[in-house]
């Protein structure tokens, strides 16, 4: 018998391989897994491609100097990427896409440090709105599917 005791205070016993009931309850209380839209999947990929470009970016900027103290642009970048990365949590809201709109707005702003950010900015805008109308046409597509075969449901996979 081991000194150690497990939840409930008894002593566990290791030479059994540990409690597997322990185990087996843990995962039975797990709740399923929520499914995520279409709209929140690809609007996560976009935010999540983006916070790739501003970290590239943000180093650049720092590299060229291009802000007074060079540090500046290194801070702005850190602060971008954490404020995607909240959007990416909040996708799953519907006012969560609001939140990342504001987002795609602060990244065209950026075209105040470097013009060539607010290009890249503009692609990436332009990928958030497809995700947003593709997203929800593809929502659409699956709840009309759904509707037309009810034996479906069961297994929406």
């Amino acid at each position: 018998m081991s000194d150690t005791a497990n939840a409930t205070g008894e002593p566990r016993d290791d030479r059994v391989g540990g409690d597997e009931t322990d185990a087996s309850t843990a995962s039975a209380n797990r709740r399923p897994k929520r499914a995520k839209t279409a709209t929140e999947s690809l609007m996560t990929a976009t935010m999540g491609m983006e916070i790739l470009v501003v970290l590239f970016g943000a180093i650049a900027l720092f590299g060229v100097r291009a802000t007074d103290p060079p540090a500046l642009a290194f801070l702005g970048g850190v602060v971008l990427i954490v404020l995607l990365a909240i959007g990416i949590r909040l996708a799953r809201y519907s006012w969560g896409y609001w939140y990342s709109g504001a987002m795609q707005l602060l990244l065209l702003a950026t075209g105040f440090v470097e013009p060539l950010a607010a290009v890249t900015a503009a692609i990436f805008v332009g990928f958030w709105v497809y995700s947003l109308v593709r997203g929800r046409q593809l929502e659409e597509a699956k709840r009309r599917y759904l509707a037309d075969n009810p034996t479906d449901q069961e297994n929406p996979s």
